[in-house]
């Protein structure tokens, strides 16, 4: 076991889901930071606002909080202007593996401390999703890069399919720190470390109203599925719920030491 001070704590806040979202978001965050001796916290945020993508203000209010730097998927480009706001925001991520030219990054390396550096890479799915470039082959590649810098790599994988999700992690095992899964929005109770000192969860879950079909209100979620025709989501903010993890990883060696599921209150 090594040294504390040689270990990261580090928070990743599972897909933040509309105002409720925030809301338990900052309700629990200090006393995390607190309990636990967070040095890096990263959120899933692509469904912020509205329960699909993010607007400057609303990430300003997630930086605010203490979060240092927010990952998304596919629903990053559901509202106008994200471009831009890609552009402008370097801690904000969208997937590597959308085609070359889009706007923004899919990755970054940030500095803890002066001898800390953290390599984090957000990464999307194929299977049931769209036909986006390979995010095996893409991922490898920018963790040949950040490996250069830093063995502290941390992969948000926003995906529908389990097989998928353990397919990656096994593929990396060893090569980076963690691989956390997102996208469903449903906690699953897998969290391991892998043969060679990857840690792992097929999905994180969801922070936002457990009285709901996702973060979305039951009856227009039922109804979308009896009627097969597009219904305006809106947003529950019953019974909130905060997911994430805790990941322990050794300084030195860039393997993870500890994974723990959280779901607060």
């Amino acid at each position: 076991m090594p040294n504390k001070k040689n270990i990261l704590r580090v928070l990743f806040i599972a897909d933040i889901v509309g105002k409720g979202g925030i809301d338990i978001t900052s309700k629990f965050i200090v006393e995390l930071f607190k309990k636990y001796d967070i040095e890096l916290c990263i959120a899933n945020a692509e469904n912020a606002y509205l329960g699909k993508g993010i607007t400057s203000s609303i990430l300003n209010r997630i930086f605010r909080m203490g979060i240092n730097v927010v990952t998304s998927g596919n629903h990053i480009w559901d509202k106008p202007g994200i471009s831009s706001i890609l552009e402008k925001n370097i801690y904000l991520l969208r997937p590597i593996n959308y085609p070359k030219g889009n706007p923004g990054r899919g990755s970054i390396v940030y500095r803890v401390d002066n001898r800390t550096r953290v390599g984090i890479i957000n990464a999307q799915g194929r299977t049931f999703m769209y036909p986006i470039d390979c995010p095996f082959r893409t991922v490898m590649d920018e963790v040949v890069k950040i490996r250069k810098e830093t063995n502290l790599i941390i992969i948000d994988f926003h995906a529908e399919a389990t097989s998928e999700k353990l397919a990656l992690a096994y593929y990396l095992d060893g090569k980076v720190s963690a691989v956390i899964g997102t996208h469903t929005h449903i906690q699953t109770a897998d969290e391991r470390i892998l043969p060679d000192g990857t840690a792992y969860i097929t999905d994180v879950g969801m922070t936002g109203s457990y009285d709901s079909i996702l973060g979305i209100k039951k009856e227009i979620a039922i109804n979308r599925f009896l009627y097969q025709i597009p219904i305006r989501y809106e947003i529950s903010n019953d019974n909130l719920k905060f997911n994430g993890i805790l990941l322990g990883i050794d300084k030195n060696t860039g393997k993870a030491i500890e994974i723990k599921r959280l779901k607060l209150p």
